[in-house]
């Protein structure tokens, strides 16, 4: 495990160890903060888009200058 991954695994495991009411908080904090918010839409949109197909950077390029 690496070291960011297991700094990750202890944020984590203290936010599922909160009451709910204290998690709630703290994700409602984060929810506000703009950035973080930002980070979390952008892993969301990867997570779900993981298993589509890919294509090469320079096609991508061909097609968007038409």
């Amino acid at each position: 495990m690496t070291v960011p991954q297991a700094t990750a695994e202890v944020f984590l495991t203290a936010l599922r160890a909160l009451p709910r009411k204290h998690r709630n908080e703290v994700l409602a904090r984060i929810a506000r903060d703009p950035d973080l918010r930002q980070d979390l839409l952008d892993l969301a949109l990867v997570a779900g888009r993981r298993r589509e197909p890919s294509r090469p950077f320079r096609q991508y390029l061909a097609e968007k200058r038409g």
